[in-house]
């Protein structure tokens, strides 16, 4: 399903990403653990696009990401891929559900559409009272699961998560990581969730560590 070839990046002098090799199946749940400055987040980005490599190919479903140019980019993004950060990232000045809806608007669809398959996935992950409500009014655990729901809309690939129970107690990024995978038995998605936690990293089907810019199974 993902297929990372010999990946590497560097910022200045400083090589991040040495040779990364990895293969990835539908459906799979993986996790990327390692100290911080190993290259996870930077491996996540390369991954979903929002950064480039200085070398190598990656092949999502069969398309080689790398040989894209910005605007099919952009859209391959937008289309096949979901994104759960830390820190949420929802617009404060809209809704709930207006935040769920941003990604398939861009992708095209009506706001009709949009807010129909919003909701649907609002009741999916047990949220949709809090539909109308602005980020402010919402817990941290409410506010990462519209953040998922938001991942979801476009019906991506792949999800990748970047520490996203980073801000949630224990018991809520439990909850979280078990969300996860009932939506990958549900929809076959693949997820990778780069997290520093190490019990919740072993609940994932694989584990791998980052070092040195390097992976390791």
């Amino acid at each position: 399903m993902i297929s990372v070839q010999h990946i590497h990046k560097s910022y200045g002098n400083l090589h991040v990403l040495q040779d990364i090799n990895l293969e990835i199946a539908q459906g799979e749940v993986l996790s990327i653990v390692g100290a911080s400055g190993a290259g996870k987040t930077t491996l996540l980005q390369i991954i979903g696009t929002l950064d480039r490599p200085d070398s190598g190919t990656i092949l999502i479903d069969g398309t080689d990401v790398t040989k894209l140019g910005d605007r099919e980019l952009s859209r391959f993004r937008n289309q096949r891929i979901g994104f759960v950060f830390q820190f949420h990232n929802l617009l404060p000045e809209f809704t709930a559900i207006e935040n769920v809806c941003m990604p398939a608007l861009i992708g095209g669809k009506s706001m009709e559409e949009a807010k129909q398959e919003a909701m649907r996935l609002l009741q999916f992950l047990n949220v949709a009272d809090r539909a109308e409500h602005k980020p402010s009014q919402l817990s941290g655990g409410e506010q990462q699961r519209v953040a998922v729901a938001r991942a979801l809309i476009n019906h991506p690939a792949v999800i990748l998560a970047d520490e996203p129970s980073g801000n949630l107690d224990s018991v809520h990024a439990k909850e979280l990581h078990n969300l996860f995978f009932q939506l990958r038995d549900q929809y076959q998605q693949t997820f990778i969730i780069v997290t520093h936690n190490e019990e919740l990293a072993d609940m994932a089907d694989r584990k791998i560590t980052m070092k040195d810019g390097k992976n390791w199974e």
